[in-house]
């Protein structure tokens, strides 16, 4: 009698202890995670952001938009993470989704991608600057100068002229040409900068013309700043890509935003469906950027790159399979594609900023 009593209790002990495993498990696990500060950081804009986006557009309203348009909402499940992580940005995935597969017309899809990365990617950004991450501030400050002329002429006076399927096969031919660079740059065993080695005149020119150049291809596609801006980091000034691309991220929502202003305000076609397509997408993306910048936080260097060279081959591969290929369109990526080759090997063989040690930032 006596063993089974105190064979009852141990049992009753196990239970309870089994019991209460599971909500201490639960409780240490969110202690944790939210420890972090950027974690809270990230769970309040999202939460701001979803508060605003009910009450602007009623709770009914928004969640029959999301199911009526859920595949803009899908196709940005992956595409802010994207945006978040690498320096391809939100719209390189959401422009080539919505205008091969979704048969959205480009005009379209490029003010979407703008909008949409206004919030996603500014949500990326503020937890990039709450992890502490480091970026090129000089950079961004210069580049976000030269941005603002360049997507007011992209968007303004080159996107009305230029065929969509040049526009759409140009921006595969710039990135496809810097993947080429950026994979010979790699097998080489060149060091890598941590900040730009020297800042002066020459630097805040490079720096100008980068977000002019990054600027124009927004203006154009809806996306562009950041896979520039990264580029230039990386060839001619002989940045870590650790630092580059959160530094690419910060610096094409600035341009994001100056283009969204730009299509509200002054242009006028951030109109239906569009403002369908980006209601639906701006709940997701609030989440998704952001866990694309801390899950990029923790990736080794190598893996971002490869991570942009398989973004890249994704890119060029739908391109050919879903656009019409005609002579014209093909001699005109022909020399889109050796122009932008040429500016990037030029920059990979300038070495003006090799990096003899690895240095710090200086802003």
């Amino acid at each position: 009698m006596l063993k089974q009593k105190k064979s009852r209790r141990i049992e009753k002990v196990n239970l309870n202890s089994q019991s209460q495993f599971i909500p201490k498990f639960f409780y240490l696990a969110a202690k944790t995670v939210f420890s972090q500060h950027f974690i809270r950081v990230s769970i309040l804009v999202a939460l701001t952001v979803w508060t605003i986006w009910l009450i602007l557009t009623g709770p009914i309203q928004a969640l029959s938009n999301l199911i009526l348009n859920w595949k803009a909402a899908l196709t940005m499940i992956f595409g802010s993470m994207v945006a978040g992580g690498t320096s391809m940005g939100g719209g390189a995935v959401a422009f080539p989704v919505f205008t091969k597969v979704l048969h959205v017309p480009p005009s379209e899809a490029k003010v979407f991608s703008l909008a949409i990365q206004s919030i996603g990617m500014s949500a990326a950004s503020l937890t990039i600057v709450a992890m502490k991450t480091k970026v090129e501030w000089r950079f961004i400050r210069w580049a976000s100068l030269g941005g603002i002329p360049g997507i007011i002429l992209g968007s303004v006076f080159l996107a009305p002229v230029l065929p969509s399927n040049v526009i759409k096969f140009s921006f595969t031919m710039m990135v496809c040409s810097f993947a080429l660079v950026l994979f010979a740059l790699n097998r080489t065993r060149r060091r890598r900068n941590l900040a730009i080695p020297s800042w002066g005149k020459r630097e805040q020119v490079f720096s100008l013309v980068a977000g002019l150049w990054g600027g124009v291809v927004s203006g154009l596609v809806g996306s562009g700043m950041d896979i520039v801006g990264f580029s230039v980091m990386i060839l001619l000034f002989g940045l870590c890509e650790k630092v580059s691309t959160p530094t690419s991220v910060i610096l094409m929502a600035i341009n994001a935003v100056v283009g969204f202003i730009l299509h509200q305000y002054f242009i006028g076609d951030f109109v239906e469906p569009v403002t369908n397509y980006w209601l639906a997408a701006v709940p997701v993306v609030v989440v998704g950027a952001p866990t694309g910048a801390i899950l990029c936080n923790f990736m080794k260097r190598k893996t971002i790159v490869r991570m942009m060279i398989s973004l890249i081959l994704i890119e060029s591969v739908s391109s050919f399979l879903l656009i019409p290929l005609t002579a014209k369109l093909l001699c005109s990526s022909l020399f889109v594609f050796a122009i932008f080759s040429s500016i990037y090997y030029w920059m990979y063989k300038s070495q003006i900023y090799v990096a003899r040690n690895f240095v710090r930032s200086r802003s």
